[in-house]
C-alpha cells in the first residue's frame, strides 16, 4: 500500500451474524481530511474498529501510518493516533488534571503545555470530576488530550454527536487547526452531513456495508445537480443520468443527476452534500 496513506484500506470484509462490511478499499491521503458518513448501523464503528486492530478482518489489506494490524511496529503507529470516540470514557472520579498525569505515562510525546492550553481554550474545570462534566464537556475533554500527544493522525468516531451547534463549532475548528498542521490528517465518521461538508476535503458514503463512494467534495458537488419537474421531464432524462429519486403526492419529482449525462439545456441547481448522500442512499435501494 501507498506509503503517503495515512489509513488504506484494501478489498476489506469483515461479517458478522446479521451484518457485514463488504469489501471496502479506501485511503486517507496524507495532509487530508476525510469524512466518513452513512446512517446508524451502515459499518462505520466497524471499520474503526478494524483500523486500530480491536477486531480482525476476514480479508483484505489494511494499513495505519504504514503499518498492518498485528504486524511489528503496529503499536508504535498508534501512539501516533488521536482517538475520539463517541463518548469519552474516563473513571468517573478523576479531574481533568488527573487525566493529563495518567496521559503523561501513556504517551512518550505527551505535551502538557498543550494540554492545559486545550483545557483553557474549551473552558473545561480541572479540579472538577469527571462526573460532574455534561457530554459536551466530556467530548472536549477527550479531543483536549487526543490532540495533545503530537498525533499524526485523528480518528473520531461520532466525534460530534448529540452536541448542540455552537459546541460542534468550537470542536469543528479544533480539528480543522489540527489539521492545517503540515502532514497531519483526520479520519472523521458521522451522520452529521453538515458537520462534514463544513471540514472534509473528501467524503466517502458507507451504505449497509457497501462503499458508495470515495470523492473530493468539491467534485462531488459539481459532478451532480438538483433536477425538479414533472414526472413526464424526469422520464425523459436516460436513466444513467439519475443517481436517485423522490415522487411528492402531487406529481413533482426531484432527482439528483450527472451532469455529463443530463441534456445541456436541462436546468439544474447546485446540490448540498446532504443532497449527494441521500439520492445515492435513494438509488442504492432501489438498485
Amino acid at each position: 500500500m501507498d506509503a503517503k496513506n495515512a489509513v488504506a484500506l484494501s478489498g476489506v470484509t469483515k461479517a458478522f451474524q446479521d451484518f457485514a462490511l463488504d469489501s471496502v478499499t479506501l485511503a486517507v491521503p496524507e495532509g487530508t481530511i476525510c469524512g466518513l458518513v452513512g446512517e446508524n448501523g451502515a459499518g462505520k464503528t466497524t471499520l474503526i474498529r478494524l483500523l486500530m486492530g480491536a477486531i480482525q478482518a476476514d480479508a483484505g489489506e489494511i494499513s495505519l501510518l504504514g503499518r498492518s494490524p498485528g504486524s511489528r511496529g503496529f503499536r508504535e503507529a498508534k501512539e501516533d493516533v488521536g482517538v475520539v470516540l463517541d463518548d469519552a470514557y474516563f473513571p468517573e472520579v478523576m479531574t481533568a488534571a488527573q487525566v493529563g498525569k495518567v496521559m503523561r505515562l501513556a504517551y512518550r510525546r505527551w505535551d502538557a503545555q498543550r494540554y492545559a492550553d486545550y483545557l483553557r481554550r474549551f473552558e473545561l474545570p480541572d479540579k472538577k470530576p469527571f462526573k460532574e462534566y455534561s457530554r459536551g464537556m466530556r467530548m472536549k475533554l477527550a479531543i483536549s488530550a487526543a490532540l495533545s500527544h503530537d498525533a499524526k493522525l485523528l480518528v473520531l468516531d461520532e466525534a460530534t454527536a448529540g452536541l448542540d451547534p455552537i459546541v460542534r463549532d468550537e470542536i469543528i475548528e479544533a480539528f480543522r487547526d489540527f489539521a492545517l498542521q503540515d502532514g497531519r490528517s483526520v479520519l472523521i465518521s458521522s451522520h452529521i452531513v453538515s458537520d462534514l461538508e463544513k471540514l472534509c476535503d473528501t467524503i466517502a458514503f458507507l451504505h449497509r456495508g457497501k462503499l458508495l463512494f470515495c470523492e473530493e467534495k468539491d467534485n462531488l458537488l459539481e459532478q451532480y445537480g438538483i433536477f425538479k419537474g414533472t414526472a413526464e421531464q424526469a422520464g425523459s432524462l436516460l436513466r444513467e443520468a439519475v443517481v436517485g429519486r423522490e415522487e411528492s403526492a402531487y406529481g413533482g419529482v426531484r432527482a439528483l443527476v450527472r451532469r455529463d449525462a443530463a441534456p445541456p439545456t436541462l436546468t439544474l441547481e447546485r446540490p448540498t452534500l446532504e443532497d449527494v448522500i441521500l439520492f445515492a442512499a435513494k438509488g442504492a435501494k432501489g438498485a
